[in-house]
Parts: structure tokens; sequence; C-alpha cells
């Protein structure tokens, strides 16, 4: 019951991901059809529900344009999970301000970056021009796109696949 539905706008562009029990409750309450029944069924002593995979809304919802929450879990994924001085994959990353705070680093997405722990403790409390370190990439926001926002979901759902690409 707690399995991602991904929730498709009245024209079919996909607008968020919520649990199999909230999309049943919107079938029931007429707020939202099925479009892909993709993993069985749900009995209940009544009836026989379809376990929805991919379900639209009747009404067309307006809404503003999606944008990327700042936090350390979007950091690490926007850097791919990899040290962006030494280039090394972690188990254990942190986030660096690439401008210290107190020589006036901002907390944005142009001055953090994703950190193993050697990399940080060594360029400390510093600019990497000061200690000889180089950034992999400049890091910037990441772009919105609908693959970013629902693309982790993708490899436990591949029938989302021609929803996603599509925008």
């Amino acid at each position: 019951m707690h399995e991602p539905v991904l929730v498709l706008n009245a024209n079919f562009e996909p607008i968020n991901v919520c649990t199999t029990r909230r999309a049943i409750i919107l079938i029931l309450d007429g707020k939202a059809s099925l479009v892909m029944n993709g993993r069985g069924e749900i009995k209940t002593v009544a009836r026989v529900y379809p376990r929805p995979s991919i379900i639209r809304l009747e009404k067309m919802i307006k809404r503003p344009r999606p944008t990327i929450r700042l936090s350390k879990k979007e950091i690490l994924r926007r850097d791919n999970y990899v040290c962006q001085y030494c280039g090394q994959p972690s188990p254990i990353l942190t986030v660096d301000h690439v401008i210290p705070r107190h020589l006036g680093g901002e907390y944005s997405w142009e001055n953090l970056v994703a950190a193993c722990p050697t990399c940080n403790h060594r360029k400390g409390s510093h600019t990497p021009e000061q200690v000889n370190m180089h950034l992999l990439r400049q890091p910037k926001a990441p772009p919105a796109t609908v693959y970013y926002l629902f693309g982790r979901h993708l490899s436990m759902n591949q029938e989302w696949l021609p929803f996603i690409t599509g925008w």
C-alpha cells in the first residue's frame, strides 16, 4: 500500500508521486482515473480493486513551475554521490562550502558541493585556490526537469518511462 504511484495531470503531464493508498482513495472519490495497473489487485471482503501504477487526475491542476529544494540529499544527488574535489565515490559524503561562510560564502546551490571527509578536512576553512584544490565542475542549481524530479523511481517502475520522457 506504500508503493509509489505516478500522478498525471488531466493533460497527462506528470505532477506528483503518491502512495498506492492515496491513489486508490483518489480513484474511489472520482478525482482520478486509473491509467495503468501493473501491480495486480487488492482484495477486500466485498470488492477487488486494481493496484494502480499510474493515475490521471480528472480536472486540470494549475501549479507553479517546480523547483528543487536546497538540501544535503539534493546536493549529493546533483553531484552524483561523488566528491567534487578528488572525484572518488564515497559511502560517507559531506557538504562543503566552496567559499567558507566566514569569508562571505552563502548557503546556495552555487557555493555547496559534495566532498569526502578527507578532502573536506584538507580544504578546511580556506578557499580551494588557497589550498591548491580544484572542483571537478562548477556547482549550479540542478534543472527541475520531469526526468530529474521523477527519474529516481524509474528503476522500480519502468512503465512510467513513456509518461516521463514525453515531457
